[in-house]
């Protein structure tokens, strides 16, 4: 193993460990079923514990020349009977299990979509996909093969121990020795199986981490020409997952012959040892049949059990995993107590924009707001503007300057570190996130289409709106040509990550998007950065006709975007260097200057 694969073993040891009360809550809602099939369970179990004394009846019967055919009918019932109830409660097993892990996977994938942001900054999405995919899967066993194998094999081990305890003492004494010896061999092995299931599931999480990087840049890596390199590293990380199920594999097949080995040598020992006492007349025949009987009874349970019992080590171990997941804290467990919920958005083409009202506070407003991501250094220091009500501000600056960090704090991605962040007047912590981005209409700068059609990713935002608002709003943006074009119209597929669509396309359907919603405050970072001429043009038409009804807040790297801004507010190194319109700043701001210049604005 490396050096860092050892590291990662040994923090994983180093986690909170669960035990069989953490499978309850994943139980709650079957208990309904559960209990049915723990009644199916004790009549099969005692069905199969009469067995072998009807067994012993029928052979001193025909020994005593009596007449067995009541008895023999009964055995065949009971065995038919037990059949049968097996068979059901095996299927209801099944479904229960079934039922657990679709329900802990809708949990998951709830749970995931809400973590906070800074969660997917620090971990791969190949591991939690992981955790929702095989995770969940080892659940399966262990409701199945786990928990009630092992509760139905102690039934029957009890059972059949008191059974054989009473016929023949010497004889149960000769078994037990074997069978402690085989048991004690099975649990000593079966101990180490969780911490390497664990370990086996967590190299699965990086294997899949490690294939879906790949296939995400298949692209770059096909045009750099580096296949061979990044198949030898999800090789790497297979390589790792194969070596931690050998070692799975192998500790499995060690307690299997070392356990068979003892309770086979039990059994030929009563085999002996009870014709002995047959011969001398101490049992009768029947009295032997009926104790190698319940020693199958007592042996098959008890290796069920053990396997059941290592299924149940690799079930907590992923159980574990799973937990870890729910453990971490949903966006907005550490808010503010909520005040009155603000007006959500509607569908509503138009909205009036934020911030209008008696109080006339500005629309947002950054009040000497500071900022760093986790780990690193200070990205914002002291930032203060204000966003007026229905006009258009702009932040401009040089790569790295903050201005999409800007974007991210007022969507409360992340929490500023000083200062405060405000919407029409109050702090954007003491509102409710769903409320407060019910306000908010937000396109990224890599604005992400989703696979599917291109009506799916328009109701995004909007699940209820008609065709003729999908219609109207692509208009908007000049995206009509998308749907006109192909005889499935809206239901045209766009591909996955809309690779089917060109980067001006896929810019103008995340606005088009956003605009669907009808926010009164539009934030948009880079909207034209993969429009062309003609492109950008229609796009800033577009944005222009809706910005009379609301209040926009533009990061724009394109100052021809935005040269007709009611404001424009100049960022460098994570601070306010300058405020004005595009005519003031070039003649107060030497930086603003400098990047008109670039851009052929000014002479």
């Amino acid at each position: 193993m490396s050096q860092a694969a050892a590291e990662r073993s040994g923090r994983a040891d180093a986690r909170k460990r669960v035990g069989l009360p953490a499978l309850v809550p994943y139980l709650r809602d079957h208990r309904g079923i559960l209990a049915v099939v723990a009644v199916l369970s004790l009549v099969g179990a005692g069905a199969s514990l009469a067995q072998p004394l009807l067994t012993r009846a029928v052979l001193d019967g025909i020994g005593a020349g009596r007449s067995v055919a009541g008895v023999v009918g009964l055995l065949v019932v009971l065995l038919v009977a037990g059949a049968a109830l097996s068979g059901l409660r095996d299927y209801l097993l099944q479904r229960t299990a079934e039922g657990v892990v679709l329900d802990t996977r809708r949990r998951l994938a709830g749970h995931l979509l809400r973590l906070p942001i800074t969660e997917y900054d620090q971990r791969r999405t190949g591991d939690l996909l992981s955790r929702v995919g095989a995770d969940t899967t080892l659940l399966r066993a262990v409701v199945t093969s786990g928990v009630f194998e092992l509760v139905t094999g102690s039934i029957m081990v009890v059972g059949a121990t008191v059974a054989m305890l009473l016929l023949d003492p010497l004889l149960f004494a000769v078994t037990a020795v074997g069978v402690a010896a085989g048991l004690v061999i099975g649990l000593v092995f079966a101990r180490r199986i969780r911490g390497l299931s664990r370990e086996a599931q967590t190299r699965i999480g990086e294997m899949t981490s490690t294939i879906e990087r790949a296939i995400t840049a298949a692209r770059t890596i096909r045009a750099s020409r580096a296949e061979e390199r990044e198949t030898a590293g999800v090789t790497g990380s297979a390589t790792e997952a194969y070596d931690a199920g050998l070692r799975v594999a192998r500790l499995q097949a060690l307690i299997g012959p070392a356990s068979t080995t003892a309770v086979q040598g039990s059994f030929l020992l009563v085999l002996g040892v009870g014709g002995a006492r047959v011969a001398n007349g101490a049992i009768s025949v029947g009295d032997l049949v009926a104790f190698i009987m319940f020693l199958f009874f007592l042996v098959l349970p008890l290796g069920q059990a053990l396997r059941a019992y290592m299924q149940l080590q690799s079930g907590l171990g992923a159980l574990e995993r799973i937990e870890e997941v729910f453990e971490l804290p949903v966006e907005g467990a550490t808010d503010r107590p909520a005040a009155a919920a603000a007006p959500a958005a509607g569908v509503a083409p138009a909205v009036a924009p934020a911030g209008t009202g008696a109080t006339g506070a500005p629309a947002l407003e950054f009040d000497r707001v500071g900022f760093g991501y986790a780990g690193g250094p200070p990205i914002l220091h002291d930032v203060t503007f204000a966003v007026p009500p229905g006009t258009r501000t702009a932040l401009v600056g040089p790569s790295g300057a903050g201005k999409s960090t800007l974007l991210s704090l007022v969507e409360r991605f992340y929490e500023v570190g000083t200062g405060t962040v405000r919407l029409a007047g109050r702090d954007i912590r003491d509102l409710p996130r769903a409320a407060l981005r019910a306000q908010l209409g937000y396109v990224e700068q890599e604005a992400p289409v989703l696979a599917g059609t291109l009506r799916e990713n328009l109701r995004l935002t909007a699940p209820g709106a008609t065709d003729a608002q999908l219609y109207a709003v692509l208009d908007e943006v000049n995206l009509r040509g998308i749907a006109d074009r192909s005889p499935e119209g809206l239901d045209v597929q766009v591909g996955e990550g809309g690779v089917l669509l060109s980067g001006g396309e896929r810019q103008r359907l995340a606005i088009a998007r956003t605009l669907l919603a009808g926010p009164p405050i539009l934030l948009l970072d880079e909207p034209t950065s993969n429009l062309d001429a003609r492109n950008e043009a229609a796009l800033r038409r577009a944005i222009d006709a809706v910005a009379v009804r609301r209040t926009l807040l533009i990061v724009a790297h394109r100052l021809s975007t935005v040269v007709d801004a009611d404001q424009i507010v100049v960022l460098d190194r994570g601070r306010v260097v300058a405020t004005g319109t595009h005519r003031e700043l070039t003649e107060s701001s030497d930086l603003y200057r400098e990047l008109a210049t670039h851009q052929l604005l000014v002479s």
